[in-house]
C-alpha cells in the first residue's frame, strides 16, 4: 500500500494515535503524518503510507487553513481550554476594533513557541519542562499569516479563519490577538480546514476508513502540481543511479517520470544553481 490518505481527525486523540490506527488497519509500519494536530484540534490530517512517507517533508511545508474559537477573559497554562486557568481579565472592545486587530497580524510576524509544544530546547521537549515546572527560555520563530478573517463575535467568544505558513502556532496567535485587545483569552476550539490543496470535504474519518469507505491518493496525483520532466531511456539510467545532472527545470524541485511513473524528485544543487541532485527516489517502483 503506497499513497496519501486524507483523514478528518476527531477531538481527543493525538496525531500519533491516528497514525497507529492507520498502520494497524493497513498492516504496515511505514506510516507518517505531515503536521501535528493537538488532541483538542480536529480536521485535515494528511497521512502518508508506504513509500509515500518520503513525501512527508514536502507536504509538511504546505500552507494550512484553520477555523479557531477564542474564549475571552481567561488564560490557561496550556493556551487552550483543557489547561488550568492562570489569570482572568475583563474585556471591552467593538467588532470594528476586533476586525482591525485581526487584520494587523497579516504578514510576517514573530511568535513565541508555546511551552506546551514538542519543540526541543537543549535536547528536551518544551512540554517536558512545563510538566517538571522547570524554567526555560522559549524560542521565537518567524511565520507568515497569509490571511485572517472574523467569522463570529458573540458574548465571550471570537471565531476566525486564518491561512498560515508551516510552523505557525494558533495558540500563540490567539494569545497575541488578546494582548492587542487588552485582555486575555484561550483557544476553545480549533479545526484545520485545509492543508495545501487538500480540503476538509475531501477527508475521511477513522470510522469510515475502518468501514472501507476511503480513497488512497497516488504519489502521481500528489505530485501533479510540481514541475514534471519525462525521462528518455538514457536519462533514466542516470537518474536511477542518483547522478548529479545539469539543471533542466525552472523551480526548486522537479518530478522525473519514466514510463508514466514517478521515479525521482530532484532539487536544485545550491552550490552554483546550475546542477540538480536527488531529493527523493522512487526507482523501486519501476
Amino acid at each position: 500500500m503506497n499513497g496519501i490518505l486524507l483523514i478528518d481527525k476527531k477531538q481527543g486523540v493525538t496525531s500519533r494515535d491516528v497514525v497507529n490506527e492507520v498502520a494497524h488497519f493497513f498492516n504496515t509500519k511505514k506510516v507518517g503524518h505531515t503536521g501535528t494536530l493537538d488532541p483538542i484540534a480536529t480536521g485535515v490530517l494528511v497521512v502518508c503510507i508506504g513509500n509515500c512517507t518520503k513525501l512527508v517533508e514536502i507536504l509538511t511545508c504546505d500552507e494550512k487553513e484553520y477555523v479557531a474559537t477564542i474564549k475571552l477573559g481567561i488564560k490557561t497554562d496550556t493556551g487552550d481550554i483543557t489547561g488550568n486557568i492562570v489569570s482572568k481579565k475583563d474585556y471591552s472592545f467593538t467588532r470594528t476594533t476586533l476586525e482591525s486587530v485581526l487584520k494587523s497580524f497579516v504578514g510576517e510576524i514573530t511568535q513565541i513557541v508555546p511551552i506546551y509544544s514538542a519543540v526541543k530546547v537543549n535536547g528536551k521537549k518544551l512540554y517536558q519542562y512545563a510538566r517538571n515546572n522547570e524554567e526555560v527560555e522559549l524560542p521565537k520563530r518567524k511565520v507568515l499569516i497569509k490571511s485572517i478573517e472574523l467569522i463570529d463575535f458573540k458574548d465571550d467568544e471570537i471565531t476566525f479563519k486564518t491561512s498560515v505558513s508551516k510552523g505557525t502556532y494558533i495558540r500563540s496567535l490567539i494569545e497575541d490577538i488578546c494582548t492587542k485587545l487588552n485582555t486575555v483569552g484561550t483557544m476553545r476550539d480549533l479545526r484545520r480546514t485545509r492543508q495545501g490543496n487538500y480540503k476538509i470535504d475531501d477527508c475521511f474519518t477513522i470510522d469510515e476508513i475502518k468501514s472501507k469507505n476511503y480513497k488512497i491518493i497516488s504519489k502521481e496525483e500528489v505530485l501533479a502540481y510540481f514541475e514534471t520532466y519525462i525521462l528518455n531511456d538514457e536519462e533514466f539510467l542516470k537518474i536511477k543511479n542518483g547522478a548529479v545532472i545539469p539543471k533542466n527545470f525552472k523551480t526548486d524541485y522537479c518530478v522525473f517520470k519514466y514510463q508514466k511513473k514517478v521515479v525521482a524528485i530532484y532539487q536544485t544543487y545550491h552550490r552554483d544553481g546550475t546542477l540538480a541532485k536527488p531529493f527523493k527516489m522512487f526507482v523501486e517502483d519501476i
